[in-house]
């Protein structure tokens, strides 16, 4: 039978996984192949947003499978039509690209941006992102991050990148010129917790780019597919993107990325420009039709909102009681939990470790906080049983 032992002999030591091995899921359960059971705060890094083995999903996956699993994109196969019209519908956008994943929807989107810019302007080509951000790990994408804990051993990075700081409206239009092809930024970031963009911040970005002819790139690989409480978090903040990237949720777990955009920048697009052989496959695309038409449903969405009240309300009235943390911040079900840095010296990854060994699955943010990104119909019971551990693990190794 299969270990631990053996996952570490044969797989390269990218990921340090928990000390189990999943044997199956089911809505937000996990159970080992021990039969444990785990609460799952994480739904596979907020990619399972209709829970584990969805039934509906599940019958589609089952229905296409029988029919085509794999042509490649030099054949039109109709899942792909159905999906990339609801996209449309219920975006700005009125043309899709799909791919395999997030950091591919990222290369993708500064790809398109370029050609398109260069088109009328051929040294327009430079992109303006910002600190905090997480792009993915390809080469394009770290070097728009420019995070050590990314960048690290991967030099020499991708050149025409400028960064500035998140939220900064102070200095911005220094890195805008008549070079600028893109600002790509996230509304939402994740990686230093849950950070929400300022609404003065995004009005000079509207400015800027407008100014000097630059397009806006929304990275909604996370934040997409009703994560915040809403299909795409950009209808939260009065903004437009150009492009917008997405992934994660938008197959409940089958892999799949891509892009949306608008008719003008698709029209400087040519033929074997760019691709891809998997993206837009008739399996994946199926499934996420059937995720579009249950995530857009306002009934679904308006949960969100009142779950993340749930989880906000356990967590500030223990926090209350306890002062463990110095703050909660959160964007839909999509919650950090900051700790006190001068009360506590505690360890998140000794945290998370006593969590799983308690029953629950919960995401490390940084060194002083950790992340919740459940299931987004997790039922109200399971939140409750699930805080109960965290709040517990938590007392018993605050100092």
């Amino acid at each position: 039978m299969a270990n631990i032992n053996d996952y570490k002999k044969n797989i390269i030591p990218f990921y340090k996984p928990a000390n189990f091995i999943v044997n199956k899921a089911k809505g937000s359960l996990v159970w080992d192949k021990n039969n444990k059971k785990y609460i799952d705060f994480t739904a596979g890094i907020a990619v399972t947003n209709l829970g584990h083995n969805n039934k509906e999903l599940v019958k589609i996956m089952n229905e296409q499978s029988k029919k085509l699993w794999h042509l490649s994109p030099l054949y039109v196969n109709q899942p792909a039509i159905d999906l990339s019209k609801k996209l449309c519908k219920n975006t700005f956008a009125n043309k899709v690209y799909f791919c395999n994943s997030g950091a591919e929807s990222v290369e993708s989107a500064i790809k398109v941006a370029r050609k398109y810019t260069s088109s009328f302007n051929k040294k327009k080509s430079e992109i303006i992102s910002f600190t905090s951000s997480f792009h993915g790990r390809t080469m394009t994408s770290i070097s728009l991050a420019n995070s050590k804990d990314l960048t690290e051993g991967f030099a020499p990075l991708l050149k025409g990148i400028k960064q500035h700081k998140y939220n900064q409206v102070h200095d911005l239009e220094k890195l805008f010129s008549e070079n600028t092809s893109a600002v790509i930024l996230e509304l939402v970031q994740w990686h230093d917790g849950i950070i929400k963009a300022d609404q003065k911040f995004l009005k000079e970005i509207r400015r800027l780019s407008k100014k000097y002819k630059s397009l806006i790139i929304v990275d909604e690989v996370q934040s997409g597919i009703g994560r915040t409480g809403s299909f795409f978090a950009y209808e939260q903040f009065n903004i437009k993107p150009d492009i917008l990237c997405f992934a994660k949720g938008i197959a409940n777990g089958f892999p799949i990325g891509g892009i949306l955009t608008t008719e003008k920048i698709s029209k400087k697009m040519s033929y074997g420009a760019h691709g891809t052989t998997f993206g837009g496959g008739p399996i994946a695309c199926a499934i996420g039709s059937k995720v579009v038409d249950l995530i857009s449903k306002k009934k679904l969405l308006n949960g969100v909102i009142k779950k993340e009240a749930i989880f906000i309300e356990k967590l500030e009235a223990f926090n209350k009681e306890h002062n463990c943390f110095e703050e909660i911040k959160s964007a839909g079900l999509w919650i950090s939990i900051h700790f006190d840095k001068k009360r506590t010296s505690i360890d998140v990854d000794e945290l998370i470790k006593k969590c799983h060994e308690s029953g629950l699955m919960i995401l490390k943010a940084n060194k002083t906080s950790v992340r919740f990104s459940p299931s987004l119909v997790i039922e109200n019971s399971l939140i409750d049983d699930g805080l109960k551990i965290f709040n517990k693990i938590v007392l018993s190794l605050f100092k």
